[in-house]
């Protein structure tokens, strides 16, 4: 009989079909409930993965629940809405959130749900669906270190966990990302479109700072497959960044802490997703640089 803990998955979007499907290739017993659509749960089927009826038959059934939602929110939703997880909790089960959202929150979410006798683990993850789909994700982990000890053969199901603190530590850890990668973004498509239109070629200009101290992994490896190949297809949505931005802006105030960097590029996404590019990858804040007298720069 296996000793492997049972799991319930919540969130089978872009990152969290793969990730359950991870679990599964691993030798893990998983359900999961319909969050929004059944689709991808349909798909996970036929790897094995079974259904519950709702999040609190889920919680009922399994040792661990891991939620892969978009934010805060949907977060609370899942565990504290009707027939959520709380409703079926029993003392013993580990949450663990997947989720990218303010440290705070998920403080707030462990505190309630601690009551109960359930243990909260917030674990943001970074690498896409690619990485998700290979059960190689990065995984920022926040935990007690005895709860981490107890899930910590389930995070690595789906990629590389490192403890890095309490209940907080892996979110915060993971928005130190994102605002990198935010405010890397938009230094990118303004040096690029400065060197563009200042007539210079931007393979070499790529080539050269590729080995300069600019060089960067936006430059590097994420331009070249959206903004500078013409497409803003897939990639990482602006808005779900934008999301994330906020989130670490929520945290900074709540530390007292000024982030003026993160603050303009927070509102630079959000002019460019206005104009309807929010799906688009967050190399699309590229147009917010094109000219408009006829010459339009990248």
């Amino acid at each position: 009989m296996s000793t492997l803990p049972r799991i319930g998955f919540i969130g089978l979007g872009a990152m969290g079909e793969p990730m359950a499907r991870s679990l599964r290739r691993n030798g893990f017993s998983v359900s999961a409930a319909v969050y929004r659509r059944r689709e991808a749960l349909e798909r996970l089927r036929a790897d094995g993965v079974d259904e519950a009826a709702d999040y609190a038959s889920l919680a009922q059934a399994c040792d661990v629940v891991i939620l892969c939602v978009p934010d805060a929110p949907q977060v609370e939703e899942a565990l504290f809405g009707a027939h959520g997880v709380a409703a079926g909790a029993h003392a013993g089960l580990v949450v663990i959130d997947m989720s990218t959202i303010s440290p705070v929150a998920s403080r707030s979410f462990a505190e309630r749900l601690a009551p109960l006798g359930v243990e909260f683990v917030d674990a943001p993850v970074s690498g896409g669906p690619t990485r998700a789909a290979s059960g190689t994700l990065t995984i920022m982990v926040g935990s007690k270190p005895e709860v981490f000890a107890r899930v910590e053969s389930v995070l690595r199901g789906m990629g590389t966990p490192t403890l890095l603190g309490g209940i907080g530590m892996g979110e915060t850890v993971k928005l130190v990302n994102q605002i990198i990668i935010a405010n890397t973004m938009i230094a990118n498509v303004e040096a690029l479109s400065f060197a563009k239109l200042a007539g210079a070629d931007l393979d070499a200009v790529r080539a050269v700072i590729g080995t300069a101290t600019g060089s960067n992994y936006v430059l590097e490896q994420w331009l070249p497959k959206t903004w500078l190949s013409g497409t803003f297809e897939g990639g990482f949505a602006m808005d779900l960044l934008r999301k994330d931005v906020a989130a670490a802006l929520d945290a900074a105030r709540s530390m007292t802490m000024a982030l003026p960097l993160s603050g303009l590029a927070y509102q630079i996404y959000t002019a460019r997703s206005a104009e309807g590019d929010g799906a688009l990858d967050y190399s699309a804040v590229a147009k917010s640089y094109e000219r408009t007298d006829g010459d339009q720069g990248v």
